[in-house]
Formats: structure tokens, C-alpha cells, sequence
């Protein structure tokens, strides 16, 4: 791509006019970017993006990538061409916050940082190597006792714990606090969120969380069973029946990501309906010692 004029922006929802066209356009591929922007335009008061780039054709102006990051999170990557990450990263140097991490395809994600350690003499370390799967046609679990039920304003205090409890195991990098927890649960609630328990006589053993439908998409998260809870397949039953819930809304694309280090999960999502769409990365940046 050439003749490209990058343009950063300090309003979410200008930014959103622009890219949200990109994004959506495969909502799939571009679950974290999607998800996270129509999260900032439901809370303004909230909004917390630092970085809203958009990547225009020379000429004609037609948008052709974006990048966006959370504060606390690392860049999106997955609407940046790959050809165009140097220049991104060298804007991105003089911003009061400049990116900590990428992520996105395993494209798209490498380009930054490669682009990034280049300008800024930083080293890049993988904190988690995943894989973007996305639903066919769902095939629960036979057999596994219990059944489901969509939490309430009531679970907010488990939900909350269990959430941090799946941060702290999964993400332990971000160290999360249960305050903030508590906070977003809530407000994901609030918006829309699908969260799912299994339950077993009555007590909750397993959880799973399908965002807020976004441009025919949803994205599962934070599926998490007690250690005490696990081996009986409620985890199998509650994915499934968060994915249930998200086609009951009247999603197509129902995805979820999947930790590669993890045998136990990519080996289920695919008995349940699951294929894998691409590898994908998030990577940390750090100043070499």
C-alpha cells in the first residue's frame, strides 16, 4: 500500500465512523477490535482508548487499516497491514503512551513488533500463543449432569471471583484487581453480556461469558470451572451453552480464542462445533537489562 496517510484521533467516536467499516467487515478476524470499540461508544464517560490510528489511501483517502489500544492492554493489530507497521510504530514512539505490547494474527502482531524492537531497541517476549476458533454447527455434550442458567445482577459477586480467579490463572502478566473486576462485570452486564453458570443441585460450577453482540459477532471468555469442579465435563457444557445463548441472539459468528499451551481446551472446542480460523499472538515488549 502506498501514498498511505496515517491519522490519529482523539475522538472515539470519529475513530469509530472510520474504522468501524474495516472492522466490521469481518467481525471474526477482528473480534478484539470490534468488541473493545463498541465498548468504549456504549460508556464514553469510561472510554480509555489511548491510541486510534487509521491508515488512509493517498488520493482518495479511503480507509484502508486501523490500530487501537486499551490503556493497560496491548495494541490491536489485526486491521493494521503488515507493510505498514513501521510507520505506525514510528508515530507511535512520540505518544505520551506509547504501546506496551501487539496483539492480533500472528501476522499482523510479529509486523509490530518487529517494526517496533526496530525503532525503539526494545525486546519483544510471547506471553500467550493462541488460536482464533469459530463455531460451525454446535454439538454439546451428552451426558453431563446439571444444567444451565444466565446470571443475574444477583452472581455479580461470583462472577467477579471467578473472573479474576480465570485472570489470575490465564493473564497473570496484567494482575488484575478485584475492584476493576467487580466494575466491568457489572458494567458487561449491564450492556448485554451472556453470562452462563452450569449448575449442579442448585450450586454453580462452571462459568462462561459470550460478549455483547457486535456486527453479528460474539466472542466466548473467561470459561472457567473450579479446580474442585473439573474432569466432569461442566466446562464442555457451560461453552456450550454460552454458544447457545450467542446463536439465540441471532449471531453468525460465535469465536472464541484458545490458549496453544493449553491441550485440555483446544482439544475440546473442536468436539463442540469449534474450527480453527488462525494463530494469534500477544507479545509483550520490554527494555533489554
Amino acid at each position: 500500500m502506498r501514498g498511505v496517510e496515517i491519522r490519529q484521533h482523539q475522538d472515539v467516536r470519529a475513530f469509530a465512523e472510520l474504522a468501524e467499516p474495516v472492522v466490521h467487515a469481518d467481525p471474526a478476524r477482528h473480534t478484539l477490535a470490534v468488541t473493545v470499540l463498541a465498548a468504549q461508544l456504549r460508556s464514553p464517560v469510561t472510554a480509555d482508548l489511548v491510541t486510534m490510528a487509521t491508515l488512509h489511501e493517498g488520493g482518495s483517502g479511503t480507509v484502508r487499516g486501523a490500530a487501537l489500544r486499551q490503556r493497560g492492554w496491548s495494541l490491536i493489530t489485526s486491521a493494521l497491514p503488515p507493510d505498514q507497521a513501521p510507520a505506525v510504530a514510528g508515530l507511535l514512539q512520540a505518544v505520551p503512551e506509547p504501546p506496551t505490547g501487539a496483539s492480533g494474527p500472528v501476522p499482523t502482531a510479529e509486523a509490530f513488533a518487529d517494526a517496533w524492537c526496530r525503532c525503539t531497541g526494545a525486546i519483544v517476549k510471547t506471553v500467550m500463543a493462541m488460536r482464533l476458533f469459530r463455531l460451525g454447527e454446535l454439538r454439546p455434550p451428552q451426558g453431563v449432569p446439571g444444567a444451565s442458567r444466565v446470571a443475574t445482577m444477583d452472581d455479580i459477586e461470583l462472577l467477579a471471583r471467578w473472573r479474576l480467579d480465570f485472570a489470575t490463572a490465564a493473564m497473570p502478566w496484567l494482575w488484575p484487581h478485584a475492584d476493576d473486576v467487580t466494575a466491568l462485570t457489572t458494567r458487561q452486564l449491564a450492556a448485554g453480556q451472556g453470562n452462563l453458570l452450569w449448575e449442579v443441585h442448585g450450586e454453580p460450577v462452571a462459568v462462561a461469558s459470550a460478549s455483547v453482540p457486535v456486527a453479528g459477532m460474539s466472542r466466548l471468555a473467561s470459561v472457567w470451572t473450579p479446580p474442585e469442579h473439573r474432569g466432569r465435563g461442566f466446562g464442555s457444557a457451560v461453552t456450550a451453552a454460552a454458544s447457545r445463548w450467542a446463536l439465540d441472539a441471532g449471531v453468525r459468528h460465535v469465536v472464541l480464542f484458545t490458549d496453544l499451551a493449553n491441550p485440555v481446551s483446544n482439544s475440546i472446542y473442536p468436539k463442540l462445533g469449534y474450527r480453527p480460523v488462525h494463530d494469534a499472538a500477544d507479545l509483550l515488549f520490554e527494555q533489554p537489562a
